[in-house]
């Protein structure tokens, strides 16, 4: 954990800075971190799920790695496997019968090892800081680093929202699967002690697979707020007066580019376990699906509850990394119709019919009311300080083709989450539903007669 011990006083100070003039030497350096910055619930978190977290990638502890590969192992595969070969009572009285069990041991593993493979490369390369884009901050408004910080508090809190609920039902069912049946199950030595054991080491399994998957959806959740930020912070140069509209197009640009290449970085670390993530969850959902519906399934809650409860996670998890993609995807191409809109309004004739009234009065409420329908952004309106402003603009042909020139490249170069060259769009998600409701169509074809 890099440690900043050039000055001591450095250590109560926040991790971003809130001062204006950030590029200065002792400014930048306080860019390291410590013990107790804002990271720290996340540094604590890690280390409680016993990942391999260095802060020096050139310094190797193989005692950290091995906990941690242990740890993994121990608890994705041995712990598993020994309850579902060991524990399943296939003799046990129907109630305490599991058929299911291997789905959903093998549904929790496989997306519990991609997140810790995932989240284990993360921390290495880049780094935490890096993966939080921290370093990118110091670049930032103050609003954008205020609002970044209040996300970042709140992070664990979502991961903690969905876990727990999750936890405290697979809790339940296990003491009432262990507690009433304990005479049956298979047990070593005393009962009650063998049975207790067991218990909990399924329910640290449990919740260890559950925590890792979604500590990764709410870190890929995280980057893309911070982008979500980001445009806003970008799209208020639009909701200005049009005394200090930009005329020149490189300033629009400049910004665009910038937000356009950190959401090309998310995408490049993320896309193989947003990739892997869907195609591991819907095998799931349809091995689920199969097994359920059979003509001779017998399903009801003591038998399928904890596959239910299974499918509820996995899907929850899935629908934070689709929604948090989706979202900052369609934010960040409404950006075009921003530039659209402003190019219109600023290109138009400086007056109208009516001499009286400036034709691009109009023009700013409607870029006004068009940026807050796009960006969804709050705030007072601007209209009575736009109408205040009249005869601004002496245009040249040159600036209208540069603002021209910045359309088309708006249009044709659409910012957003890619997975592979693909856009993680509203328009990809109704393909993937059409794509997944034809196959649940022809499996209950096949299965109930549909």
């Amino acid at each position: 954990m890099a440690m900043s011990m050039a000055d001591p006083s450095l250590a109560a100070q926040p991790l971003i800075q809130q001062q204006q003039q950030q590029r200065k030497p002792k400014d930048f350096s306080r860019a390291l971190s410590h013990a107790k910055d804002e990271l720290h619930s996340f540094r604590s978190c890690l280390r409680w799920l016993c990942i391999d977290y260095r802060s020096n990638p050139y310094h190797i502890d193989h005692w950290t790695t091995f906990r941690s590969w242990f740890v993994f192992i121990f608890l994705s595969v041995i712990v598993p496997a020994f309850s579902h070969f060991f524990l399943s009572c296939s003799g046990c009285d129907p109630r305490h019968r599991q058929p299911y069990d291997a789905v959903v041991q093998l549904s929790l593993s496989s997306v519990a090892a991609l997140s810790f493979l995932h989240l284990s490369r993360l921390v290495k390369d880049p780094g935490l800081r890096a993966t939080l884009l921290f370093d990118q901050l110091i670049h930032e408004s103050e609003a954008v680093r205020v609002n970044y910080t209040e996300q970042l508090d709140k992070s664990l809190h979502i991961c903690a929202v969905f876990v727990l609920p999750c936890f405290v039902a697979d809790s339940a069912y296990k003491i009432w699967w262990y507690s009433s049946g304990s005479s049956q199950i298979p047990f070593l030595g005393n009962v009650i002690v063998s049975d207790a054991v067991a218990c909990m080491l399924e329910l640290l399994s449990w919740f260890y697979r559950t925590t890792l998957f979604f500590l990764v959806c709410v870190l890929f959740r995280l980057n893309c707020h911070l982008q979500i930020l980001r445009l806003h912070d970008f799209a208020k140069v639009f909701k200005l007066k049009a005394r200090k509209w930009p005329k020149d197009p490189s300033l629009v640009l400049s910004g665009h580019g910038r937000i356009r290449r950190q959401l090309r970085t998310i995408s490049h670390r993320f896309r193989v376990f947003i990739l892997w993530s869907l195609m591991l969850i819907t095998t799931s959902q349809f091995a689920s699906l199969l097994m359920t519906t059979k003509s001779h399934a017998d399903v009801n809650i003591f038998k399928a509850g904890e596959l239910a409860l299974c499918s509820m996670t996995l899907m929850a998890g899935l629908t934070i990394i689709l929604r948090s993609a989706t979202k900052i995807t369609h934010k960040a191409q409404a950006v075009t119709n921003l530039a659209a809109a402003w190019h219109a309004c600023i290109t138009i004739e400086l007056f109208g019919s009516d001499a009286e009234t400036p034709a691009y009065q109009n023009g700013s409420s409607v870029l006004l009311e068009l940026v807050n329908d796009e960006l969804d952004t709050e705030g007072p309106g601007d209209e009575e300080d736009m109408a205040d402003d009249k005869g601004i603009y002496a245009d040249s042909p040159i600036l209208v083709q540069k603002r021209e020139a910045l359309v088309n490249y708006l249009e044709n170069n659409k910012a957003g989450i890619t997975v592979y060259g693909f856009a993680l769009d509203r328009t990809w998600l109704q393909l993937i539903f059409g794509i997944e409701m034809s196959l649940v169509l022809w499996l209950l074809g096949k299965t109930v007669g549909i």
